[in-house]
């Protein structure tokens, strides 16, 4: 395994074209699978983000060979290697190709909808996914964007096979790929995590994208961050409104804050509430691979308490208040860390957390603290009210009913970024220092 997901990749990549910053880049992920990926290394890049609708041509008794691939404005790359290997004719070949054209008319009109592409013409692209394998899809991807017009194409892979250069045959100015494994059989045998991507998922990839770019050209500042904690630095991501009235520092039980799908989905529902937000990492790379660590909440909490100290000294946070929102052992760190009198948070939120962990410090914490969980979620929801009873400052438990520990059912998520951005604009007002 050499990626934990395709968030992990997504990091890794964006970091290694760190290069492109600045260069007029648009990245483009292919979906389904790249889709998650490319907007992590379009977030990295603060560049825009949209799907190249590409779609395989599967071999008929073996659907995850690819034999070729299409594209959107009529592209069309064939493996005759694969066809003459398979023995698969040109009625079969006719056949799939006509299917696969009907599902990528359908996925163009979900995507998008009435929204054109975005424009590459005269840009550098940079077209992710989250491998390459037979390279038929990266090089219809590749077409599309020369076709529109792309002054530079990078083509940038987490994992490819050792041949893959061969393979794409030019189609790109550059490729960029993090592994080329001699034992190369399958993307998914290089992931931890490879579970199929669904259309919503791209969607909602999209979606954020868009409403960061937007966030971006309207005055609010949305930047990546290094945030100093004690003798470590740590990368995060730092957006402000513009009038921001306070600012959510988020601290994860995973360690990886700042690309959480769920904690950036909360803190969008935030910084439309003209609230700012640092995602940030409580780990580094190294630390997040003992998975001890998650677990070690005076580290934690030491971390978002150094961070809490970074934050009152960047100028366009000076004067304002600031939050804690923790989930799962990130909870209990943000528990702790209020407690500290160093940090004086305004206000304290906890989704699907384990508060217990915080132990003897919740009699101390007096910032006023809402705990969320679901109703599903029985164990988790019995160490909240233990722990609430603890609890000495103005406190609330909110239930979300039939919600599970990750708030994966329709609406329950949207229900928790609701009830914190109540809690917090209720109880956030400019800090007096």
């Amino acid at each position: 395994m050499l990626f934990t997901d395709r968030l992990e990749a997504g990091r890794r990549l964006g970091a290694r074209l760190e290069y492109l910053r600045g260069q007029d880049v648009v990245v483009l992920g292919l979906p389904r699978g790249g889709v998650p990926v490319a907007a992590v290394v379009a977030e990295a890049l603060d560049a825009p983000l949209d799907v190249c609708l590409v779609r395989k041509l599967g071999v008929p008794a073996q659907p995850e060979l690819g034999m070729g691939a299409i594209g959107e404005d009529g592209v069309r790359v064939i493996n005759q290697e694969v066809l003459r290997l398979t023995g698969v004719g040109q009625a079969d070949l006719d056949r799939v190709e006509a299917h696969e054209r009907e599902v990528l008319e359908r996925r163009a009109a979900r995507y998008r909808g009435e929204h054109a592409p975005v424009a590459v013409a005269g840009r550098t692209v940079a077209v992710v996914d989250d491998g390459v394998a037979t390279g038929s899809t990266a090089r219809a991807a590749c077409r599309i964007a020369r076709a529109r017009g792309a002054a530079r194409i990078v083509l940038a892979v987490p994992v490819a096979p050792r041949d893959f250069a061969r393979r794409l045959g030019g189609d790109a100015d550059e490729l960029v790929c993090l592994a080329t494994p001699v034992d190369f059989f399958a993307i998914g045998q290089f992931y931890g995590d490879f579970t199929q991507v669904g259309d919503e998922e791209v969607t909602a990839c999209l979606r954020q994208a868009a409403r960061r770019q937007e966030r971006f050209g309207t005055g609010s500042e949305d930047r990546e961050v290094e945030v100093a904690a004690g003798a470590v630095r740590l990368r995060g991501r730092l957006t402000l409104p513009s009038g921001a009235s306070g600012v959510v520092a988020f601290a994860h039980g995973s360690g990886s804050s700042r690309h959480s799908p769920r904690n950036r989905f909360v803190a969008e529902g935030l910084n439309r509430a003209g609230l700012g937000t640092l995602l940030f990492d409580l780990l580094t790379e190294a630390e997040e691979r003992d998975r001890s660590n998650v677990f070690d909440i005076a580290l934690l909490a030491g971390r978002l308490a150094g961070a809490t100290g970074w934050l009152r000294e960047e100028p366009d946070v000076e004067g304002l208040a600031i939050g804690y929102f923790g989930a799962s052992t990130g909870a209990a760190a943000a528990l702790w860390a209020a407690a500290e009198p160093s940090t004086r948070p305004a206000a304290v939120v906890s989704r699907g957390g384990r508060p217990d962990l915080a132990g003897p410090r919740l009699p101390e914490v007096t910032a006023p603290t809402l705990l969320v969980v679901g109703g599903a979620d029985i164990q988790v929801l019995g160490l909240n009210r233990q722990a609430q009873a603890q609890l000495h400052c103005e406190n609330r438990l909110e239930v979300v009913p039939g919600a599970t520990h990750l708030f994966e059912e329709p609406g329950t998520l949207e229900r928790v970024t609701e009830l914190a951005r109540d809690w917090f604009t209720d109880h956030m007002a400019p800090a007096h220092v």
